[in-house]
Protein backbone atom coordinates (compact mmCIF):
# COMPACT_ATOMS: atom_id res chain seq x y z
CA UNK A 1 0.00 0.00 0.00
CA UNK A 2 2.86 2.38 0.78
CA UNK A 3 4.10 2.68 -2.83
CA UNK A 4 1.00 4.04 -4.55
CA UNK A 5 1.72 6.98 -6.82
CA UNK A 6 -1.22 9.25 -6.02
CA UNK A 7 -0.68 12.45 -4.04
CA UNK A 8 -3.32 14.20 -1.90
CA UNK A 9 -5.08 14.06 1.49
CA UNK A 10 -7.82 13.23 3.90
CA UNK A 11 -7.42 15.10 7.16
CA UNK A 12 -9.60 14.43 10.16
CA UNK A 13 -11.66 17.60 10.28
CA UNK A 14 -12.69 18.85 13.70
CA UNK A 15 -15.81 17.71 15.44
CA UNK A 16 -17.87 19.95 17.66
CA UNK A 17 -15.61 19.13 20.62
CA UNK A 18 -13.23 21.73 22.00
CA UNK A 19 -9.80 21.09 20.43
CA UNK A 20 -6.82 20.78 22.72
CA UNK A 21 -4.81 23.30 20.72
CA UNK A 22 -5.27 27.05 20.91
CA UNK A 23 -8.29 28.49 19.09
CA UNK A 24 -6.44 29.81 16.06
CA UNK A 25 -6.77 29.57 12.31
CA UNK A 26 -5.42 26.24 11.19
CA UNK A 27 -4.44 24.83 7.81
CA UNK A 28 -6.82 22.30 6.32
CA UNK A 29 -5.96 19.18 4.45
CA UNK A 30 -5.80 21.06 1.16
CA UNK A 31 -3.36 23.68 2.38
CA UNK A 32 -6.02 26.41 2.69
CA UNK A 33 -6.27 28.46 5.88
CA UNK A 34 -9.63 27.84 7.52
CA UNK A 35 -11.21 29.20 10.69
CA UNK A 36 -12.23 26.52 13.18
CA UNK A 37 -15.52 28.28 13.79
CA UNK A 38 -16.53 27.20 10.26
CA UNK A 39 -15.82 23.57 11.06
CA UNK A 40 -18.75 22.89 13.40
CA UNK A 41 -19.85 19.28 13.20
CA UNK A 42 -22.15 18.35 16.04
CA UNK A 43 -24.43 15.33 15.84
CA UNK A 44 -27.41 17.63 15.50
CA UNK A 45 -25.81 19.52 12.61
CA UNK A 46 -24.78 16.43 10.73
CA UNK A 47 -27.84 14.33 11.41
CA UNK A 48 -25.79 11.11 11.68
CA UNK A 49 -25.07 8.46 14.30
CA UNK A 50 -23.94 9.17 17.83
CA UNK A 51 -20.38 9.58 19.07
CA UNK A 52 -18.80 7.29 21.57
CA UNK A 53 -16.78 9.26 24.16
CA UNK A 54 -13.40 7.55 24.69
CA UNK A 55 -11.25 7.54 27.73
CA UNK A 56 -8.69 10.23 27.12
CA UNK A 57 -5.31 8.81 26.11
CA UNK A 58 -2.12 10.85 26.27
CA UNK A 59 -1.27 12.11 22.79
CA UNK A 60 2.20 11.15 21.58
CA UNK A 61 4.91 13.76 21.93
CA UNK A 62 5.53 14.62 18.32
CA UNK A 63 6.93 17.70 16.61
CA UNK A 64 7.69 19.04 13.14
CA UNK A 65 10.65 17.19 11.66
CA UNK A 66 9.85 13.91 13.46
CA UNK A 67 10.11 10.86 11.19
CA UNK A 68 7.92 7.79 11.17
CA UNK A 69 9.42 4.56 9.83
CA UNK A 70 12.47 6.63 8.77
CA UNK A 71 10.35 7.76 5.83
CA UNK A 72 7.44 10.05 6.70
CA UNK A 73 8.68 13.46 7.93
CA UNK A 74 6.04 15.41 9.85
CA UNK A 75 5.71 19.02 8.65
CA UNK A 76 2.63 20.65 10.18
CA UNK A 77 0.05 19.58 12.75
CA UNK A 78 -3.41 20.17 11.29
CA UNK A 79 -5.66 18.70 13.99
CA UNK A 80 -5.14 17.60 17.59
CA UNK A 81 -8.30 16.15 19.13
CA UNK A 82 -9.47 13.31 21.41
CA UNK A 83 -5.97 11.90 21.83
CA UNK A 84 -5.10 11.72 18.10
CA UNK A 85 -3.44 14.22 15.79
CA UNK A 86 -3.40 14.76 12.02
CA UNK A 87 -0.36 16.04 10.16
CA UNK A 88 0.78 17.20 6.77
CA UNK A 89 3.93 15.18 6.07
CA UNK A 90 6.44 14.32 3.33
CA UNK A 91 7.13 10.82 2.06
CA UNK A 92 10.90 11.13 1.59
CA UNK A 93 11.10 7.83 -0.29
CA UNK A 94 8.68 8.84 -3.05
CA UNK A 95 9.18 12.60 -2.60
CA UNK A 96 5.54 13.52 -2.30
CA UNK A 97 3.23 15.15 0.24
CA UNK A 98 1.02 12.86 2.32
CA UNK A 99 -1.32 13.18 5.29
CA UNK A 100 -0.89 11.19 8.51
CA UNK A 101 -3.27 10.42 11.41
CA UNK A 102 -1.42 9.42 14.59
CA UNK A 103 -2.71 8.06 17.91
CA UNK A 104 -1.20 6.03 20.77
CA UNK A 105 -1.31 2.26 20.41
CA UNK A 106 -3.16 2.04 23.76
CA UNK A 107 -5.88 4.46 22.61
CA UNK A 108 -9.36 2.96 23.00
CA UNK A 109 -9.98 3.37 19.27
CA UNK A 110 -6.56 2.35 17.91
CA UNK A 111 -7.67 -1.15 16.84
CA UNK A 112 -10.81 0.11 15.09
CA UNK A 113 -8.84 2.83 13.28
CA UNK A 114 -6.32 0.28 11.98
CA UNK A 115 -9.11 -2.04 10.81
CA UNK A 116 -11.00 0.79 9.10
CA UNK A 117 -7.88 2.07 7.33
CA UNK A 118 -6.89 -1.36 6.03
CA UNK A 119 -10.42 -2.07 4.81
CA UNK A 120 -10.58 1.30 3.05
CA UNK A 121 -7.19 0.69 1.38
CA UNK A 122 -8.44 -2.58 -0.09
CA UNK A 123 -11.30 -0.80 -1.89
CA UNK A 124 -8.90 1.01 -4.23
CA UNK A 125 -11.65 3.18 -5.76
CA UNK A 126 -10.12 6.37 -7.29
CA UNK A 127 -13.19 8.37 -6.27
CA UNK A 128 -11.99 8.15 -2.66
CA UNK A 129 -8.86 9.70 -1.18
CA UNK A 130 -6.69 6.62 -0.84
CA UNK A 131 -5.16 5.13 2.31
CA UNK A 132 -1.51 4.42 1.51
CA UNK A 133 -0.30 2.77 4.73
CA UNK A 134 -1.64 1.68 8.14
CA UNK A 135 1.01 0.71 10.71
CA UNK A 136 1.41 -0.02 14.43
CA UNK A 137 4.98 0.78 15.47
CA UNK A 138 6.80 2.01 18.59
CA UNK A 139 3.64 2.40 20.70
CA UNK A 140 2.05 4.42 17.90
CA UNK A 141 -0.67 3.70 15.36
CA UNK A 142 -0.54 5.86 12.24
CA UNK A 143 -2.50 5.97 8.99
CA UNK A 144 -0.89 7.49 5.88
CA UNK A 145 -3.15 8.80 3.13
CA UNK A 146 -3.13 10.90 -0.02
CA UNK A 147 -2.68 14.66 0.04
CA UNK A 148 -4.57 16.70 -2.59
CA UNK A 149 -2.92 20.13 -2.77
CA UNK A 150 -5.06 21.23 -5.72
CA UNK A 151 -8.44 20.15 -4.29
CA UNK A 152 -11.07 22.49 -2.84
CA UNK A 153 -13.57 21.49 -0.17
CA UNK A 154 -17.28 21.83 -0.88
CA UNK A 155 -17.33 24.21 2.11
CA UNK A 156 -15.11 26.65 0.22
CA UNK A 157 -17.01 26.16 -3.05
CA UNK A 158 -20.24 27.19 -1.31
CA UNK A 159 -18.77 30.29 0.34
CA UNK A 160 -19.56 32.62 -2.61
CA UNK A 161 -22.99 31.09 -3.27
CA UNK A 162 -24.83 27.90 -4.28
CA UNK A 163 -23.54 25.71 -7.09
CA UNK A 164 -24.84 25.75 -10.65
CA UNK A 165 -27.49 23.03 -11.22
CA UNK A 166 -25.11 21.03 -13.42
CA UNK A 167 -22.32 21.13 -10.80
CA UNK A 168 -24.74 20.13 -8.04
CA UNK A 169 -26.06 17.28 -10.22
CA UNK A 170 -22.52 16.05 -10.93
CA UNK A 171 -21.56 16.22 -7.24
CA UNK A 172 -24.60 14.26 -6.06
CA UNK A 173 -24.27 11.70 -8.86
CA UNK A 174 -20.57 11.01 -8.27
CA UNK A 175 -20.80 10.93 -4.46
CA UNK A 176 -23.84 8.61 -4.54
CA UNK A 177 -22.21 6.23 -7.04
CA UNK A 178 -18.98 6.14 -5.00
CA UNK A 179 -20.80 5.43 -1.75
CA UNK A 180 -22.91 2.73 -3.42
CA UNK A 181 -19.67 1.01 -4.49
CA UNK A 182 -18.26 1.33 -0.95
CA UNK A 183 -21.39 -0.13 0.68
CA UNK A 184 -21.26 -3.10 -1.70
CA UNK A 185 -17.87 -3.85 -0.12
CA UNK A 186 -19.24 -3.42 3.42
CA UNK A 187 -17.73 0.05 4.01
CA UNK A 188 -19.58 3.12 5.29
CA UNK A 189 -18.45 6.72 5.76
CA UNK A 190 -20.78 8.03 8.53
CA UNK A 191 -19.16 11.50 8.38
CA UNK A 192 -20.09 12.75 4.90
CA UNK A 193 -20.17 16.53 5.17
CA UNK A 194 -18.99 19.52 3.09
CA UNK A 195 -15.47 19.12 4.52
CA UNK A 196 -15.23 15.52 3.29
CA UNK A 197 -16.16 16.22 -0.36
CA UNK A 198 -13.47 17.75 -2.58
CA UNK A 199 -13.29 18.95 -6.18
CA UNK A 200 -9.90 18.74 -7.87
CA UNK A 201 -8.51 21.19 -10.41
CA UNK A 202 -9.47 18.74 -13.18
CA UNK A 203 -13.13 18.78 -12.06
CA UNK A 204 -13.15 15.36 -10.40
CA UNK A 205 -15.13 14.87 -7.16
CA UNK A 206 -13.25 12.99 -4.43
CA UNK A 207 -14.39 11.77 -0.98
CA UNK A 208 -11.97 11.65 1.93
CA UNK A 209 -12.12 9.82 5.24
CA UNK A 210 -14.02 6.69 4.18
CA UNK A 211 -14.50 4.64 7.38
CA UNK A 212 -11.37 6.23 8.94
CA UNK A 213 -12.85 9.57 10.04
CA UNK A 214 -15.72 7.83 11.82
CA UNK A 215 -13.34 5.34 13.48
CA UNK A 216 -11.12 8.17 14.75
CA UNK A 217 -14.10 9.65 16.56
CA UNK A 218 -15.83 6.42 17.56
CA UNK A 219 -18.90 7.13 15.42
CA UNK A 220 -21.13 4.17 14.61
CA UNK A 221 -24.62 3.67 13.23
CA UNK A 222 -27.17 0.86 13.26
CA UNK A 223 -28.29 1.96 9.77
CA UNK A 224 -25.09 3.00 7.94
CA UNK A 225 -26.68 3.08 4.48
CA UNK A 226 -29.51 5.30 5.70
CA UNK A 227 -27.01 7.58 7.46
CA UNK A 228 -24.80 8.03 4.38
CA UNK A 229 -27.81 8.53 2.09
CA UNK A 230 -29.21 11.25 4.33
CA UNK A 231 -25.76 12.90 4.37
CA UNK A 232 -25.69 12.94 0.56
CA UNK A 233 -29.13 14.58 0.62
CA UNK A 234 -27.80 17.21 3.02
CA UNK A 235 -24.84 17.88 0.70
CA UNK A 236 -27.17 18.34 -2.28
CA UNK A 237 -29.48 20.56 -0.21
CA UNK A 238 -26.52 22.77 0.77
CA UNK A 239 -25.23 22.89 -2.83
CA UNK A 240 -28.63 24.12 -4.07
CA UNK A 241 -29.46 26.61 -1.31
CA UNK A 242 -26.21 27.52 0.49
CA UNK A 243 -28.08 26.51 3.68
CA UNK A 244 -27.57 23.55 6.01
CA UNK A 245 -30.85 21.54 6.21
CA UNK A 246 -30.99 21.53 10.02
CA UNK A 247 -31.62 24.26 12.56
CA UNK A 248 -27.98 24.50 13.67
CA UNK A 249 -25.43 26.47 11.64
CA UNK A 250 -22.57 24.31 10.40
CA UNK A 251 -19.64 24.36 7.94
CA UNK A 252 -19.97 28.11 7.41
CA UNK A 253 -23.61 27.66 6.34
CA UNK A 254 -26.68 29.07 8.04
CA UNK A 255 -29.22 26.53 9.27
CA UNK A 256 -32.93 26.59 8.52
CA UNK A 257 -35.23 28.91 10.51
CA UNK A 258 -36.32 27.42 13.81
CA UNK A 259 -39.76 25.80 14.15
CA UNK A 260 -40.17 25.64 10.36
CA UNK A 261 -39.05 22.07 9.83
CA UNK A 262 -37.49 20.60 6.72
CA UNK A 263 -38.73 22.57 3.71
CA UNK A 264 -37.87 21.86 0.08
CA UNK A 265 -34.85 23.68 -1.43
CA UNK A 266 -37.01 25.41 -4.06
CA UNK A 267 -38.97 26.97 -1.18
CA UNK A 268 -35.78 28.26 0.44
CA UNK A 269 -34.27 29.91 -2.64
CA UNK A 270 -35.85 31.01 -5.91
CA UNK A 271 -34.66 29.45 -9.15
CA UNK A 272 -33.62 26.10 -7.66
CA UNK A 273 -33.84 23.19 -10.12
CA UNK A 274 -37.11 21.39 -9.34
CA UNK A 275 -35.83 17.88 -10.05
CA UNK A 276 -32.74 18.32 -7.85
CA UNK A 277 -34.90 19.83 -5.10
CA UNK A 278 -37.11 16.73 -5.09
CA UNK A 279 -34.06 14.45 -5.15
CA UNK A 280 -32.59 16.16 -2.07
CA UNK A 281 -35.90 15.75 -0.23
CA UNK A 282 -36.13 12.06 -1.15
CA UNK A 283 -32.68 11.47 0.34
CA UNK A 284 -33.42 13.56 3.44
CA UNK A 285 -36.91 12.09 4.07
CA UNK A 286 -36.58 10.75 7.60
CA UNK A 287 -38.05 11.18 11.08
CA UNK A 288 -41.44 12.30 9.82
CA UNK A 289 -40.24 14.41 6.88
CA UNK A 290 -41.93 13.66 3.57
CA UNK A 291 -40.52 13.81 0.08
CA UNK A 292 -41.94 16.18 -2.52
CA UNK A 293 -44.80 14.96 -4.73
CA UNK A 294 -45.16 11.88 -2.52
CA UNK A 295 -42.16 10.19 -4.16
CA UNK A 296 -40.79 7.25 -2.21
CA UNK A 297 -37.74 8.14 -0.07
CA UNK A 298 -34.26 6.92 -0.99
CA UNK A 299 -32.83 4.98 1.94
CA UNK A 300 -29.64 3.59 0.37
CA UNK A 301 -27.01 5.03 -1.98
CA UNK A 302 -28.04 2.42 -4.59
CA UNK A 303 -31.60 3.79 -4.58
CA UNK A 304 -30.22 7.31 -4.84
CA UNK A 305 -28.08 6.34 -7.85
CA UNK A 306 -31.16 4.86 -9.52
CA UNK A 307 -33.15 8.04 -8.81
CA UNK A 308 -30.36 10.18 -10.31
CA UNK A 309 -30.30 7.96 -13.41
CA UNK A 310 -34.05 8.40 -13.91
CA UNK A 311 -33.74 12.18 -13.95
CA UNK A 312 -33.44 14.06 -17.27
CA UNK A 313 -29.80 14.88 -17.89
CA UNK A 314 -28.88 18.40 -16.78
CA UNK A 315 -26.72 20.09 -19.37
CA UNK A 316 -23.81 22.34 -18.36
CA UNK A 317 -24.35 26.09 -18.81
CA UNK A 318 -23.48 27.55 -22.18
CA UNK A 319 -20.04 29.19 -22.15
CA UNK A 320 -20.25 32.97 -22.20
CA UNK A 321 -18.60 34.59 -25.21
CA UNK A 322 -16.60 37.72 -24.52
CA UNK A 323 -15.99 39.87 -27.57
CA UNK A 324 -12.31 40.75 -28.04
CA UNK A 325 -11.45 44.43 -27.57
CA UNK A 326 -11.57 46.54 -30.70
CA UNK A 327 -8.21 46.68 -32.39
CA UNK A 328 -6.67 50.14 -32.28
CA UNK A 329 -3.60 51.24 -34.09
CA UNK A 330 -0.88 52.88 -32.07
CA UNK A 331 0.55 56.24 -33.09
CA UNK A 332 3.79 54.47 -33.97
CA UNK A 333 1.98 52.25 -36.51
CA UNK A 334 0.33 55.33 -37.98
CA UNK A 335 3.72 56.78 -38.73
CA UNK A 336 3.45 59.70 -36.30
CA UNK A 337 5.87 58.39 -33.66
CA UNK A 338 7.74 61.30 -32.13
CA UNK A 339 5.39 63.90 -33.59
CA UNK A 340 3.21 66.14 -31.54
CA UNK A 341 -0.34 64.77 -31.24
CA UNK A 342 -3.00 67.02 -32.81
CA UNK A 343 -5.33 68.89 -30.52
CA UNK A 344 -8.84 67.39 -30.10
CA UNK A 345 -11.28 68.81 -32.62
CA UNK A 346 -8.58 70.32 -34.80
CA UNK A 347 -8.77 69.32 -38.51
CA UNK A 348 -5.96 67.01 -39.50
CA UNK A 349 -4.24 67.68 -42.84
CA UNK A 350 -4.37 64.92 -45.41
CA UNK A 351 -0.84 63.82 -46.20
CA UNK A 352 0.00 63.52 -49.89
CA UNK A 353 1.37 60.17 -51.10
CA UNK A 354 5.13 60.03 -51.61
CA UNK A 355 6.31 60.98 -55.14
CA UNK A 356 7.44 58.25 -57.50
CA UNK A 357 11.15 57.46 -57.84
CA UNK A 358 12.50 60.28 -59.97
CA UNK A 359 16.11 60.39 -58.83
CA UNK A 360 19.07 58.75 -60.58
CA UNK A 361 18.86 55.87 -58.15
CA UNK A 362 15.19 55.33 -58.97
CA UNK A 363 15.81 55.30 -62.73
CA UNK A 364 18.72 52.85 -62.36
CA UNK A 365 16.58 50.56 -60.26
CA UNK A 366 13.81 50.51 -62.87
CA UNK A 367 16.31 49.64 -65.67
CA UNK A 368 17.78 46.83 -63.54
CA UNK A 369 14.36 45.30 -62.91
CA UNK A 370 13.48 45.47 -66.62
CA UNK A 371 16.73 43.71 -67.55
CA UNK A 372 16.11 40.92 -65.07
CA UNK A 373 12.61 40.34 -66.47
CA UNK A 374 13.92 40.11 -70.05
CA UNK A 375 16.63 37.63 -68.99
CA UNK A 376 14.13 35.47 -67.13
CA UNK A 377 11.80 35.33 -70.16
CA UNK A 378 14.67 34.32 -72.44
CA UNK A 379 15.87 31.57 -70.09
CA UNK A 380 12.35 30.17 -69.72
CA UNK A 381 11.82 30.05 -73.51
CA UNK A 382 15.12 28.20 -74.03
CA UNK A 383 14.28 25.58 -71.38
CA UNK A 384 10.81 25.01 -72.85
CA UNK A 385 12.20 24.43 -76.34
CA UNK A 386 14.83 22.01 -75.05
CA UNK A 387 12.19 20.02 -73.15
CA UNK A 388 9.98 19.72 -76.24
CA UNK A 389 12.91 18.41 -78.32
CA UNK A 390 13.79 15.78 -75.70
CA UNK A 391 10.19 14.59 -75.53
CA UNK A 392 10.10 14.12 -79.31
CA UNK A 393 13.31 12.06 -79.28
CA UNK A 394 12.05 9.74 -76.50
CA UNK A 395 8.48 9.22 -77.71
CA UNK A 396 9.34 5.96 -79.49
CA UNK A 397 11.01 4.46 -76.43
CA UNK A 398 8.01 5.41 -74.30
CA UNK A 399 5.61 3.64 -76.64
CA UNK A 400 7.70 0.47 -76.52
CA UNK A 401 7.97 0.26 -72.74
CA UNK A 402 4.50 1.43 -71.75
CA UNK A 403 2.80 -1.95 -72.01
CA UNK A 404 5.47 -3.74 -70.02
CA UNK A 405 5.35 -1.22 -67.14
CA UNK A 406 1.58 -1.41 -66.87
CA UNK A 407 1.66 -5.19 -66.74
CA UNK A 408 4.24 -5.14 -63.97
CA UNK A 409 2.19 -2.72 -61.88
CA UNK A 410 -0.97 -4.76 -62.22
CA UNK A 411 0.92 -7.87 -61.25
CA UNK A 412 2.10 -6.30 -57.96
CA UNK A 413 -1.40 -5.39 -56.83
CA UNK A 414 -3.20 -7.83 -54.49
CA UNK A 415 -6.84 -8.56 -54.61
CA UNK A 416 -9.03 -5.52 -53.71
CA UNK A 417 -10.36 -5.21 -50.17
CA UNK A 418 -14.05 -5.65 -49.48
CA UNK A 419 -16.05 -3.77 -46.86
CA UNK A 420 -17.56 -6.07 -44.22
CA UNK A 421 -20.96 -5.31 -42.74
CA UNK A 422 -21.60 -5.17 -38.99
CA UNK A 423 -24.71 -6.99 -37.76
CA UNK A 424 -24.47 -6.14 -34.07
CA UNK A 425 -22.13 -5.12 -31.22
CA UNK A 426 -21.80 -5.43 -27.47
CA UNK A 427 -19.44 -3.85 -24.92
CA UNK A 428 -16.74 -6.21 -23.61
CA UNK A 429 -16.22 -5.88 -19.84
CA UNK A 430 -13.03 -7.53 -18.58
CA UNK A 431 -13.32 -6.17 -15.05
CA UNK A 432 -15.06 -3.52 -12.98
CA UNK A 433 -17.98 -1.51 -14.30
CA UNK A 434 -19.07 -1.15 -17.91
CA UNK A 435 -18.45 2.11 -19.77
CA UNK A 436 -21.54 3.08 -21.84
CA UNK A 437 -23.01 -0.18 -23.20
CA UNK A 438 -26.11 1.53 -24.55
CA UNK A 439 -24.08 3.53 -27.09
CA UNK A 440 -22.17 0.76 -28.88
CA UNK A 441 -24.60 0.78 -31.85
CA UNK A 442 -23.65 4.40 -32.52
CA UNK A 443 -20.17 3.32 -33.63
CA UNK A 444 -21.42 1.87 -36.93
CA UNK A 445 -24.37 4.12 -37.78
CA UNK A 446 -22.40 6.01 -40.50
CA UNK A 447 -22.52 9.21 -38.43
CA UNK A 448 -19.38 10.87 -37.11
CA UNK A 449 -21.39 13.02 -34.69
CA UNK A 450 -22.42 10.04 -32.52
CA UNK A 451 -20.42 7.30 -30.88
CA UNK A 452 -19.45 5.34 -27.78
CA UNK A 453 -17.15 6.82 -25.15
CA UNK A 454 -15.14 5.47 -22.25
CA UNK A 455 -15.18 6.83 -18.72
CA UNK A 456 -12.61 9.46 -17.71
CA UNK A 457 -9.69 8.04 -15.70
CA UNK A 458 -7.32 9.90 -13.39
CA UNK A 459 -4.27 7.80 -14.28
CA UNK A 460 -2.94 7.22 -17.76
CA UNK A 461 -2.34 7.10 -20.63
CA UNK A 462 -2.22 3.32 -20.01
CA UNK A 463 -5.38 2.06 -18.30
CA UNK A 464 -4.28 0.91 -14.84
CA UNK A 465 -7.40 -0.20 -12.97
CA UNK A 466 -8.49 -2.75 -15.60
CA UNK A 467 -6.94 -4.59 -18.61
CA UNK A 468 -8.71 -2.35 -21.10
CA UNK A 469 -12.09 -1.36 -22.54
CA UNK A 470 -13.68 -2.12 -25.89
CA UNK A 471 -16.49 -3.48 -28.07
CA UNK A 472 -17.10 -6.88 -29.72
CA UNK A 473 -18.57 -6.65 -33.25
CA UNK A 474 -20.69 -9.33 -34.95
CA UNK A 475 -19.93 -9.61 -38.70
CA UNK A 476 -22.89 -11.98 -39.27
CA UNK A 477 -20.74 -14.92 -40.37
CA UNK A 478 -17.10 -15.99 -40.33
CA UNK A 479 -15.20 -13.39 -42.37
CA UNK A 480 -11.54 -12.90 -43.21
CA UNK A 481 -10.66 -9.54 -41.64
CA UNK A 482 -7.69 -7.65 -43.07
CA UNK A 483 -8.12 -4.13 -41.61
CA UNK A 484 -10.14 -2.20 -39.03
CA UNK A 485 -10.48 1.58 -39.44
CA UNK A 486 -11.56 3.70 -36.47
CA UNK A 487 -12.64 7.33 -36.24
CA UNK A 488 -11.84 8.76 -32.78
CA UNK A 489 -13.06 11.87 -30.96
CA UNK A 490 -9.95 12.79 -28.98
CA UNK A 491 -6.46 13.19 -30.35
CA UNK A 492 -3.18 13.43 -28.49
CA UNK A 493 -0.59 10.96 -27.22
CA UNK A 494 -1.52 8.31 -27.20
CA UNK A 495 -4.31 5.88 -28.19
CA UNK A 496 -3.45 2.16 -28.38
CA UNK A 497 -5.91 -0.07 -30.24
CA UNK A 498 -5.67 -3.87 -30.33
CA UNK A 499 -7.72 -6.23 -32.52
CA UNK A 500 -8.74 -9.74 -31.44
CA UNK A 501 -10.73 -12.59 -32.96
CA UNK A 502 -13.13 -14.11 -30.43
CA UNK A 503 -15.80 -16.80 -30.47
CA UNK A 504 -18.73 -15.00 -28.80
CA UNK A 505 -20.41 -11.60 -28.69
CA UNK A 506 -20.52 -11.29 -24.90
CA UNK A 507 -17.76 -11.03 -22.27
CA UNK A 508 -17.70 -14.74 -21.41
CA UNK A 509 -14.55 -15.47 -23.45
CA UNK A 510 -11.42 -14.38 -21.52
CA UNK A 511 -8.97 -12.11 -23.31
CA UNK A 512 -6.15 -14.66 -22.88
CA UNK A 513 -7.93 -17.20 -25.08
CA UNK A 514 -8.56 -14.81 -27.99
CA UNK A 515 -6.46 -14.61 -31.16
CA UNK A 516 -4.62 -11.29 -31.47
CA UNK A 517 -4.87 -9.89 -35.00
CA UNK A 518 -2.98 -6.61 -34.79
CA UNK A 519 -2.18 -3.46 -32.84
CA UNK A 520 -1.62 0.23 -33.58
CA UNK A 521 -0.80 3.34 -31.56
CA UNK A 522 -1.87 6.74 -32.84
CA UNK A 523 -1.87 10.39 -31.74
CA UNK A 524 -4.50 11.51 -34.25
CA UNK A 525 -8.28 11.14 -34.38
CA UNK A 526 -8.13 8.07 -36.60
CA UNK A 527 -6.55 4.64 -36.32
CA UNK A 528 -6.12 1.78 -38.81
CA UNK A 529 -5.22 -1.69 -37.55
CA UNK A 530 -3.76 -3.91 -40.28
CA UNK A 531 -3.86 -7.68 -39.91
CA UNK A 532 -0.63 -9.31 -41.13
CA UNK A 533 -2.18 -12.77 -41.48
CA UNK A 534 -5.93 -12.43 -42.08
CA UNK A 535 -7.96 -14.64 -39.76
CA UNK A 536 -11.52 -15.84 -40.31
CA UNK A 537 -13.83 -14.94 -37.44
CA UNK A 538 -17.42 -13.88 -36.96
CA UNK A 539 -16.72 -11.84 -33.82
CA UNK A 540 -13.98 -9.19 -33.63
CA UNK A 541 -12.97 -7.27 -30.47
CA UNK A 542 -11.75 -3.65 -30.77
CA UNK A 543 -9.77 -3.19 -27.54
CA UNK A 544 -8.38 0.07 -26.08
CA UNK A 545 -5.49 -0.24 -23.62
CA UNK A 546 -4.21 3.37 -23.57
CA UNK A 547 -5.94 6.71 -24.10
CA UNK A 548 -4.94 10.40 -24.34
CA UNK A 549 -5.76 13.08 -21.79
CA UNK A 550 -8.52 15.48 -22.76
CA UNK A 551 -10.36 18.26 -20.94
CA UNK A 552 -14.06 18.56 -20.18
CA UNK A 553 -16.27 17.79 -23.18
CA UNK A 554 -19.68 19.31 -22.44
CA UNK A 555 -21.10 18.19 -25.80
CA UNK A 556 -20.27 14.59 -24.87
CA UNK A 557 -21.06 14.95 -21.13
CA UNK A 558 -17.51 13.89 -20.34
CA UNK A 559 -15.29 15.04 -17.47
CA UNK A 560 -11.55 15.78 -17.87
CA UNK A 561 -9.24 12.77 -17.75
CA UNK A 562 -7.67 10.01 -19.80
CA UNK A 563 -10.46 8.94 -22.14
CA UNK A 564 -11.41 8.13 -25.75
CA UNK A 565 -14.56 7.94 -27.86
CA UNK A 566 -15.12 5.82 -30.99
CA UNK A 567 -17.42 7.54 -33.49
CA UNK A 568 -17.13 5.12 -36.43
CA UNK A 569 -15.74 1.62 -37.11
CA UNK A 570 -15.20 -0.02 -40.53
CA UNK A 571 -13.92 -3.55 -41.21
CA UNK A 572 -12.46 -4.73 -44.52
CA UNK A 573 -11.55 -8.21 -45.73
Amino acid sequence: MADRSTAAVDVADNSGDEPLTAQADQSTADGVVKNRELDTDTDEAQGSGGTERPEKASPPELHSGHKLARRYRLEECVTRLDGFSSWRAVDEKLRRAVGVHILPADHTRARSVLAAARSSALLGDPRFVQVLDAVEENDLVYVVHEWLPDAVELTSLLAPGPLEPHDAYQMASHVAAAMAAAHREGLAHLRLNPNAVLRTSSGQWRIRGLAVNAALRGISSDTPQRTDTESIGALLYAALTQRWPYESDAYGLSGLPKDVGLIAPDQVRAGVHRGLSELAMRALANDGATASRHESPCTTPEELVKAVGEMPRIRPPEPTFTAPPEYQRTTYQQGTYGRQAPRPGAPQPVQAPPPPLQSRTGKALKWAVSALLIAALGLGSWQLADALMDQGNKSDDTDQTQTTDDNDKNGDQGKPTESLGIKGAQEYVAGGDAQHPGDVDLTYDDSSSTGWRTNSYNDGPKILIKPGVGIVYDLGSAQEVSTASLSLRYGGPHTTVELYATDSLDSSTPLSSMKELGEVTTSSTSAKVTVDKPEKSRYVLVWLTAMPYSGEDSANYSQPGYKQAITDVKFAG
